[in-house]
Order: C-alpha cells, then structure tokens, then sequence
C-alpha cells in the first residue's frame, strides 16, 4: 500500500520509540558500569542497503555515526541474501567498528513472516579486552587487546560457544565482558520484536518506502539550512597536548550547495602511540559537531549524515590506517568539534561555543581487590568524569559535563561499592571556568586512593593539560587539568602510571573557555558565582571589577 506523508510521520516516530526501547534495554542489563551508569552505547535501525533510519536518543555520538557506516560493513561481509533467522554477527574492529577494540559492535538482521525486513545494530564499551588495557601506550592495535573480526555470534539462533570462550578468557573482567555481550544481543532481539509488532500493526510488508521518505526528507532538510549559509572556505586550528609532543589538527571547512565538506589538510602525522583515530570516528564527531551548530533540529540519520563529507590524508593522526594504536582515539577525536566550530565561528558565530574540556577524563584503574570476591581477585573499572563546557553566546557553560561524548559521570557509590577505591573529595573547581561576559563550565577537583593498602594502576588519557580550552569573542581560556598525587608529585597526562599504597591521586580537571568581555558580565552573576563558589572574591576583583564583600 502507498503511505501518505501523515502515516510516514507516525511511523518515523514509532521507529525511534523502538530505538530507544533498545537501547533502554542495553542500559539496563550491562554489566559495565560504564554502560550501565554512565550510557555509553548506541543503538539504531537500518534498512537493507544498511542506511540507519533512526538512533536511539540514549548514547554517544562517536558510537552512533560510525556505527552508521559499520553496518555497510556487516553487509560486506554477510550479504543480505545470505542471512537467517537468528544469526548475530560481531566485531570490535576499529576500522570497520567505532573506533577501538573495546567497543563491541553487533548487527542483527529482522525478519517477519519469514522474510529479512531490516537491521538492528548496536555498540557499547567493555571495560576492559585484555592487552594493554585502555590507554595510549600501545604502539600496535595488537597491544591493545583482543581483537575480534567480523564473525557470527550466533548463527540460527545458536551462540558461538568458542567465540564466547575466547571472550571470556581475555579479559580481566570475564563475568562483566561476558555479561555485556549478551546485554548487546538481547539489546538487537527487543529492537527486532519492537518492529514486527509495529509493521504488523500498520500491515507494512516492507520498509523500504518508509526508508526512502526518512532519509530524503532529512537529506532535504539539511540541505536547507546549509543553503542559509554564505558560501565559501573556513579555516581553523588547533592545537593540543598529544602524548610525547604537541598535535596539530588543521581543518577547512567548506560550505557549497550540496553540503559541508570538511577536510583536515595540515593536521600533524600520526603517532607512534595509542592516540591515534581512525576515520570512521574522525567521520563521526565532525559530523556530529557540524550538525549541532548547522541543523539541530533535523533527526541523525543516513540522510541527514550524507551533507556532511568528510576527508583526512592517511597517515595523518585523523585517518591512522591498521595496524596503528587506536585505543585512546576518543582524546583527540572529541575535540573535533571545537575544532569545526572554529571555522563555524567565522560563518554563524552566535551558534558555536568556546572551546571545551571536550574529552573525557576518565579515571580507569587497575589493581587487587584484597577481599573476598566471586569475581576475580583482579579488578579493572573506568569511572567516566568530565570537565566543563565552554560558554555559549547566550549562557554559561556546562560545570563538569561531557560534551561532546553525553556520558554520564559514573556515581562515586558504584566506584566505592565495586572497587577498592575510596573517594576523599570530589567537587567544583573554583575559577577553572574562562572569564568573560559568559563564564566557562567548571572543571572538577577529585582525591582518590586505594583503601585497602595496596598499589593500584591509573591508565592515564587526559587533554588540556598544556593546552587549555580557548575562548571565544573576548573571553578568556579556561583552566588547564593536571594530574598529580597528594603529597606532590606531578603525573604525566597519558600512560599507565602506578598509585603507591597510601598515596592519594589528585585530578583537576579542565574548564571550559569563557564567551565575550568579562566587563559585559551582569554584577549579579559575578555574585552569585562567588557565592556558588565557582569564582573566587579574588579573581572576582581582578576579572571583573567586583567590589562586594
């Protein structure tokens, strides 16, 4: 039967409640915290040609549009006419995945009544594969733990038993990586139950019409704000921290009629260590930051994914070819958005931000748990943590938010209840925020130690260290992070570094830059930001003049 535009509507709706749905059920069941609390996963639905009609609105960017294009890859390598009923397929490849072999990506295909009707993806982050762990020391994706090419999980419905043997044996989290790759199948198998109940409901034999309707309609829609925008060449650079030297990521962005391209020219060669991106995550947050500043209102999918191109030379730190060290792409890959927002500057400059903490400052540690456990007596635990966002034109910034990633920060009550590892402080840090007629988003000030007398590992990925988050239109940059124990010593920003017993690790992490003159900042925000304590009397006097008490 044809669909008039109303009936594509309610069922465009419908297929994003069925995203989510997934994607809820993958919260729910994980075992990885960092799954569990924090959401760092993604989930979508994908017709026969592999375009992804709609994503669920829980999860990451950098897992949700390049898992866009590993669904191609699945096809590559499964055809469609070849699949059935009850088969899974799997990988963490990171050139035909998300990124890093600690994301698990798998692909279910959805039959009704016998016939294949479309695809359920979906990705989340294990905490821990073996190898290296996650960190940036590797020098090969090989160091980097295991490493699982595309295979069938289940084939009819029957779960590879070797495969998962071989899971659970290279891992120091067996139970918990186990655990996850079944959440991510269950995950698939509600998304597909969710779509043949809503095909039958609207007597829909096929998607392949509702597909078209999606991804057009938001190809068009893009394509319409992008048309607002005056044509031309916007350059912008950044520079920042990397592991042994400084990187830098050089962008020119260019508006024409039938899109944005963004191409990375310049950026600096690519690292002999684990910092590397491939370029389906260079792919994935340029996309993403270009399409909150240029049509945020327009659904993420195929469609409006196809304006934006996206190109880097290989060998460059945004386009690493296999088999490069890829495990901490996220350091440098999350801060491509401020990086096109550079350029946006220059073409909408009401739309962008200062520069952010952008990456994540993740605490991942590794060490004994000292007590009686059914798991093993080794732990290994990443607790998500963030600095602060960069102001915008019209507010302040975000106080210890993650942006671009949208993880949540991991609660100090799993991390004590799980581990050994017991927190003495974690709070705001005061004037880490950039300075300006909007301030900068906080960073934050945490005190850690391992409770029960034993080292522990901290596997450092920390940015804006020796390059602070930069403002934008007068205002000032924000703080930079440091690494450090209690009693002194400064920690480098990336490697896997030992914590001694009794010592207490200390992390600032970054704030965002500030937006416009600090003159042009109201006096009574200045107050309240004393008396919140996210800006000290004295800075108060010096930045903006303050003369209260």
């Amino acid at each position: 039967m044809s669909l008039d535009i109303i009936q594509k509507q309610v069922m465009w709706n419908r297929l994003i409640s069925v995203v989510e749905e997934q994607a809820q059920t993958l919260l729910r069941t994980a075992f990885s915290p960092i799954v569990r609390e924090c959401g760092d996963l993604s989930a979508g639905v994908f017709d026969l040609e592999g375009r992804m009609l709609a994503q669920a609105v829980t999860g990451t960017p950098g897992h949700v549009n390049s898992m866009a294009e590993s669904v191609q890859h699945f096809i590559a390598h499964f055809p469609i006419a070849e699949m059935n009923e009850g088969d899974i397929y799997i990988t963490n490849d990171p050139w035909l995945g998300t990124g890093h072999l600690n994301d698990f990506v798998l692909t279910t295909p959805c039959f009704r009544r016998g016939r294949l009707v479309g695809l359920f993806s979906c990705t989340s982050h294990l905490t821990d594969i073996g190898g290296l762990g996650v960190g940036p020391d590797g020098t090969d994706v090989h160091m980097e733990g295991l490493y699982i090419p595309m295979l069938k999980l289940a084939d009819r419905g029957k779960i590879d038993a070797t495969l998962m043997a071989m899971v659970r044996r290279n891992t120091r989290e067996p139970v918990e990586s186990e655990g996850d790759v079944y959440s991510l199948a269950a995950c698939n198998e509600v998304g597909c139950v969710r779509l043949v109940e809503m095909m039958d409901e609207f007597e829909l034999d096929s998607l392949d019409e509702l597909a078209e309707y999606i991804v057009e309609s938001s190809r068009r829609a893009v394509l319409a704000e992008v048309a607002k925008l005056p044509k031309g060449r916007y350059r912008n650079a950044m520079t920042v921290d990397g592991y042994d030297q400084p990187l830098d990521l050089v962008a020119c962005l260019e508006i024409a009629g039938d899109g944005v391209w963004v191409d990375f020219e310049g950026t600096s060669a690519m690292s002999r260590y684990g910092v590397n991106v491939p370029m389906a995550y260079t792919t994935a947050y340029t996309s993403f930051g270009l399409g909150c500043a240029i049509a945020p209102g327009v659904p993420n999918n195929a469609g409006s994914l196809s304006v934006f191109r996206v190109s880097a030379p290989e060998g460059t730190i945004l386009n690493a070819p296999y088999p490069a060290a890829v495990c901490a792409r996220h350091i440098v890959g999350q801060l491509l958005p401020d990086v096109v927002f550079g350029c946006l500057e220059q073409v909408v400059p009401e739309r962008v931000p200062a520069e952010g903490a952008s990456a994540l400052w993740n605490m991942t540690f590794r060490g004994r748990r000292g007590r009686e456990s059914n798991e093993n007596e080794m732990f290994a635990f990443t607790a998500v943590t963030n600095g602060g966002t960069g102001a915008r034109g019209v507010k302040d910034g975000l106080n210890g938010t993650a942006y671009p990633s949208g993880v949540k920060g991991t609660p100090v009550e799993i991390v004590e209840t799980m581990t050994p590892v017991l927190f003495h402080r974690k709070e705001l840090r005061s004037d880490s925020g950039g300075i300006g007629a909007w301030r900068g988003g906080a960073g934050q000030v945490i005190e850690v130690e391992q409770s029960n007398g034993t080292d522990m590992e901290l596997l450092a990925v920390y940015e804006r260290i020796d390059h602070p988050a930069r403002g934008r239109a007068g205002g000032s940059a924000g703080e930079p992070g440091a690494v450090f124990l209690a009693s002194g010593p400064k920690l480098r920003g990336k490697g896997t570094q030992t914590i001694p017993a009794g010592e207490r690790l200390v992390l600032h992490t970054p704030g965002g830059g500030g937006h416009g003159r600090p003159d042009d900042r109201p006096p009574a925000d200045v107050a309240r930001d004393v008396r919140d304590g996210l800006v000290s009397p004295a800075r108060a006097r010096e930045a903006y003049g303050w003369t209260g008490a």
